[in-house]
């Protein structure tokens, strides 16, 4: 599939998740096998007003590439503004947030709120559009709820406006992460645009992921909570893609190889004292399934130095 001039291939792609998709997780990601990344979402108020925080999550690395960085808010003005000033980082693609469950972001009008007011997301849209030379992406949700399921309606808005692609998560915000995701309101977006549509909602696996493409005709799929402590995912993904076979599960060994390096990015690029405190939930996230799962997430939970997970790691090496 093409956004603009970036083409990307048909496996699988990284979603964006605040708190979770920092530098550290996107190279990980990047080096496993995914093809295009979306950095954590920023406000476009904090972006505008010179807040160092919002300016951190912008920052995007060569190795990278293709990446998008991800805004949100609820004023086309200032989103456009927002959008020109994130240009400085040199994204490839611009996307907006207008997804997010969160009520923090809900109630300033942003993220998944945008969906009770299609015309107000449209022109947020144009804006965008019109203030940055590259592609301009919209991630969405299936509605705010059940009874305002307006995802077709939405994504036919984002087209018209001039946005490049869409990202459909198959549930409403009302849902936020549960029960299932519906795919068939991404099949029915992508029967409902000509512009590229990826799909978001439920992918853990292999074959979950050929199911996706398979009942929805996605043009692309984008995995979020699966490939925390997994980015093996998009490795396995990529390497069926391509040859048809499914590669084993990695082993104790490769999980803690990983985590580590993991950790000592984190740590590099954040410092120990922020990044161990950061680790902790990637640890536990790693840990799981491992025997005694339960308190080495306990444990992980009490992580203060790199040091403390080289000793964690170790004892379950000598334990697996």
């Amino acid at each position: 599939m093409n956004i603009g001039n970036i083409v990307l291939p048909k496996t699988a792609c990284l979603a964006p998740m605040a708190g979770v998709t920092d530098r550290a997780f996107r190279e990980i990601c990047k080096e496993m096998g995914s093809c295009y990344l979306v950095g954590e979402l920023a406000s476009s108020k904090g972006l505008t007003y010179g807040q160092g925080k919002t300016k951190e999550l912008l920052g995007v690395t060569d190795m990278e590439r293709p990446i998008a960085v991800q805004i949100f808010g609820d004023d086309p003005l200032i989103m456009a503004k927002a959008a020109e000033l994130a240009m400085t980082f040199s994204p490839d693609i611009i996307d907006i947030n207008m997804g997010c469950p969160a009520p923090k972001v809900n109630k300033s009008g942003g993220g998944s709120a945008l969906m009770k007011n299609p015309p107000l997301a449209g022109e947020i849209t144009r804006e965008v559009v019109r203030a940055v030379p590259v592609p301009v992406t919209v991630k969405f949700r299936k509605g705010w709820d059940e009874n305002s399921v307006n995802a077709v309606e939405f994504a036919k808005i984002m087209e018209a406006n001039g946005a490049a692609a869409v990202t459909i998560h198959g549930r409403t915000r009302q849902q936020f992460y549960a029960p299932s995701a519906d795919w068939s309101i991404i099949k029915a977006v992508k029967e409902s645009v000509s512009i590229p549509v990826i799909g978001n909602g439920d992918v853990n696996s292999v074959e979950s992921c050929i199911a996706m493409y398979e009942q929805t005709g996605c043009d692309l799929v984008m995995i979020g909570r699966a490939a925390q402590g997994n980015p093996w995912i998009f490795k396995r993904i990529d390497h069926y893609m391509k040859t048809g076979e499914i590669l084993p599960a990695p082993t104790v060994e490769e999980r803690v190889a990983v985590l580590r390096e993991h950790v000592r990015r984190i740590c590099e690029y954040k410092g120990e004292h922020t990044g161990m405190r950061e680790a902790r939930k990637h640890a536990a996230w790693y840990l799981k399934g491992f025997n005694g799962a339960a308190s080495l997430r306990r444990r992980s939970g009490e992580l203060m130095v790199y040091d403390d997970l080289i000793r964690l790691t170790d004892e379950i090496l000598e334990l697996q």
